[in-house]
């Protein structure tokens, strides 16, 4: 679990760090939806140098990213599979049975595996450079529209809230589960399904029992501090608009402009 760096934060002074969950969350989604209406290679390429700039910025070790893209490599590799060989049309390349590959499969392979590495770096950006309980906080005053349709955003924005504050915890309890488990004699490095399967019981257990074990005593720590589902809440810290908002905001425009400049060339287009 320490091997996957999705969602860490790094500490930095950088304009990225410095602006508000919110323009970052509003932009990372916009980006989100623009990579997945590009059909030409230049705006992916440019990007991507885009990215790797702001990774110098912000002074965040692209291997972090790297790690990412490991953590989904079998997502990668099996959809990768499913649109290369299992695509009927367009001009055949290489034929097995009921295996093709085709010209225009061989493309959308290569389209899905870049639009979905853009988009594991790029929102990597925001999880590097906001706090865990500000992007709760921040989706939390994103919501609050929804009120008027009775969504629970502020019951939503707590079980965020304590969820990543749960997650230190698990990860911390795991390991003092695995080291007593393995000071019993637990068989770790046991070879066989069943050996593994045995030493995972061991561990999972424990883990939920101890989980709501903490449940029960947060629940009873939040009654005793009067907490009600429904009553109106105050923010003990509230997000400003700043420069440095202004700054991601032009970025962002800069960037979403040349993409769909870039997307307007014929080249290497009708993927």
């Amino acid at each position: 679990m320490r091997s996957v760096t999705f969602g860490q934060y790094i500490c930095g002074n950088s304009f990225m760090h410095k602006a508000t969950p919110n323009t970052k969350l509003i932009v990372t989604f916009i980006y989100i939806f623009i990579l997945f209406f590009l059909n030409n290679i230049l705006p992916y390429v440019f990007t991507f140098f885009v990215v790797m700039f702001l990774y110098r910025i912000c002074k965040i070790p692209f291997k972090m990213a790297v790690k990412n893209i490991k953590s989904i490599a079998i997502l990668l590799i099996f959809t990768s599979l499913i649109n290369l060989f299992f695509s009927s049309k367009g001009e055949v390349l290489f034929e097995f049975l009921f295996l093709r590959i085709t010209k225009e499969s061989l493309f959308i392979t290569v389209l899905i595996l870049v639009r979905l590495f853009l988009l594991m770096i790029g929102v990597s950006i925001l999880t590097y450079t906001t706090l865990p309980l500000d992007l709760a906080r921040s989706l939390g005053n994103l919501f609050l529209p929804l009120k008027r349709f009775k969504f629970p955003v502020e019951e939503v924005s707590i079980m965020l809230s304590i969820s990543i504050r749960f997650v230190p915890l698990l990860i911390s309890e795991i390991e003092k589960i695995t080291i007593a488990q393995k000071s019993r004699g637990a068989d770790i490095k046991g070879k066989g399904i069943k050996k593994k399967m045995r030493f995972i019981v061991s561990i999972l257990v424990p883990l939920l029992i101890s989980s709501f074990k903490r449940a029960d005593e947060l629940a009873v720590a939040m009654e005793s501090r009067c907490y009600l589902i429904g009553a109106k809440r105050t923010r003990y810290i509230t997000f400003k608009f700043g420069r440095n908002d202004l700054y991601l905001i032009f970025g962002a425009v800069f960037l979403f402009i040349s993409m769909f400049i870039f997307n307007s060339f014929n080249f290497w287009r009708n993927f």
